[in-house]
């Protein structure tokens, strides 16, 4: 099962200073797609390949995100927001995803989303379109 949700242990990481989305010089932020068997929740805390998507066009481990808004604060909510990401892929099928930050080792996990059903696409593009940038509606955000 898949539960949209910003994951406990980023919460704790940011208290620890384990996550910095002003400096993506060094540190890297990556969305993967999973099926509908993952189980991907509140406790989620690394990145797994168990029950990841699979198919041509698709790399395990997911793509790089680009932060199309840095850290913002507006209405006493901090939040940051990420640009557009496309998969141009044959065929697959995704019910979510997992954004974490790729350090090759722990890959910590930061939020995971849920599409509310399954999701294919066949001989074209697998898009996530993130929602506007603001306190209400940003992904991910600390209030």
């Amino acid at each position: 099962m898949i539960t949209q949700t910003i994951v406990n242990s980023y919460k704790r990481g940011l208290l620890e200073g384990a996550f910095n989305f002003s400096n993506t010089t060094t540190q890297v932020f990556k969305v993967a797609l999973y099926t509908s068997s993952a189980t991907l929740n509140a406790n989620t805390t690394v990145y797994s390949a168990t029950n990841e998507t699979t198919g041509t066009g698709y790399t395990a481990g997911g793509q790089v995100l680009t932060i199309s808004t840095y850290p913002t604060l507006s209405q006493s909510v901090a939040f940051i927001s990420f640009s557009t990401i496309t998969w141009s892929v044959t065929s697959i099928t995704a019910r979510g995803a997992l954004i974490y930050k790729f350090d090759g080792v722990t890959n910590p996990a930061i939020a995971v989303l849920d599409f509310g059903e399954d999701k294919t696409t066949s001989g074209g593009n697998f898009v996530i379109n993130f929602p506007l940038a603001d306190a209400q509606n940003a992904i991910v955000r600390s209030a």
